[in-house]
């Protein structure tokens, strides 16, 4: 039903667009609705076959393939995107019936600009995001502490081993006392990051390295993914709490949104704090959901990732409406919540105004006087 969903989804987009691009008069004048058709065929089969040879171990044409596909796909949400727009403001062509087709063509011309600019703002490095946090509970002599979140770094045939050994360099030299991986490590196969273990492990501080499962990692096979991240020497957090040291308690969930797509529920957030220590506690969990409910229990701290704050505007607007706390730092309460647009990119090496980031976080203890 999901993939039949897609897939329609899809066509839909594709059927539109070349549509509306069929109105366009220089479009008409050089290009015969033949050749239109199969130009639309193949950009619709660049992905799912991309996919499908990568099942049948054909990396070779699949990863140039892929990149093809999904740069087409980005590009086709920002047609599809404009045209509507368009089409709105002129109620179908209704209104300004004769300027309307050469509107269109001006809006998909647009549409391939803002594709170019998020294409080379999505294949740039991350950018670092300092936060600065107060935790109530924290000692005094654990104030300054850094943590370095990595988030949906969708490692697999477009993300691979060159970008993620020059991402560990990067958090190396920050020096971080602790890593979180935010889930979605792993973008379809895990077969594709299993060699990527020996750079996953050059991942290392003084705190450890802790990880939570992310709906990628359900997606892909989430005990074979479990034990990816251990052989990688990450502590997993699925629905427990752990001592990372004296007064500060990391707690983890599995990915709340993959619970609800496989119909699993079972209170994690509340299962995950359950009989912990005094001191403070950062949440670690991949989507940004039940934050009022960390805060009510007394997490001071929650760190998710998932959304990628729409990565290719204005799609976030569209997120917003399942994930409210869609980018960057909020007050949920008492609680600081901070979300990761995203360290990689899912899907089109796209981004649209948002770079790609790490997150920096410096915690603070909170003096008696302030």
């Amino acid at each position: 039903m999901f993939l039949t969903i897609v897939l329609g989804v899809w066509t839909m987009m594709h059927v539109y667009v070349f549509w509306r691009a069929a109105s366009v008069p220089a479009v008409a004048v050089h290009v015969s609705r033949g050749a239109l058709l199969a130009i639309a065929v193949l950009l619709w089969l660049c992905y799912p076959l991309a996919r499908l040879l990568d099942h049948w171990r054909l990396g070779l044409v699949a990863r140039p393939l892929e990149f093809v596909g999904t740069t087409w796909m980005g590009t086709l949400f920002l047609a599809f995107a404009v045209l509507v727009v368009l089409d709105a403001v002129t109620l179908g062509g209704f209104l300004l019936p004769h300027l309307a087709p050469a509107l269109r063509g001006w809006a998909l011309a647009g549409a391939m600009a803002l594709a170019a600019v998020a294409l080379v703002q999505g294949l740039r490095p991350p950018v670092v995001v300092d936060y600065e946090v107060k935790l109530a509970g924290l000692p005094a002599g654990r104030d300054g502490t850094v943590m370095v979140e990595l988030s949906d770094l969708h490692l697999g045939t477009l993300i691979g081993e060159a970008w993620m050994a020059r991402l560990v360099d990067r958090v190396d030299a920050m020096k971080p006392d602790l890593i979180v991986v935010d889930g979605d490590l792993i973008d379809g196969s895990v077969a594709r990051v299993e060699p990527m273990v020996p750079v996953l492990r050059r991942l290392a501080a003084p705190l450890g390295v802790w990880a939570v499962t992310g709906n990628h990692e359900f997606y892909a096979g989430l005990a074979r993914s479990v034990k990816l991240f251990e052989d990688a020497g990450f502590h997993v957090l699925q629905d427990r709490w752990a001592g990372a040291a004296p007064g500060l308690v990391l707690a983890g969930v599995d990915d709340l949104t993959a619970r609800r797509q496989f119909g699993l529920d079972g209170a994690p957030v509340e299962r995950a704090l359950a009989g912990r220590p005094a001191g403070a506690t950062v949440l670690l969990s991949h989507t940004p959901w039940q934050a009022d409910r960390a805060a009510a229990l007394g997490v001071g701290l929650m760190l998710s990732g998932h959304t990628h704050d729409g990565q290719i505007w204005p799609f976030g607007y569209l997120v917003r409406l399942t994930y409210p706390l869609l980018g960057g730092r909020y007050r949920v309460g008492a609680m600081t919540a901070i979300v990761c647009r995203g360290t990689g990119t899912w899907g089109p090496r796209m981004r649209l105004w948002r770079p790609s980031e790490i997150v920096r976080v410096t915690l603070r203890a909170i003096s008696p006087t302030s």
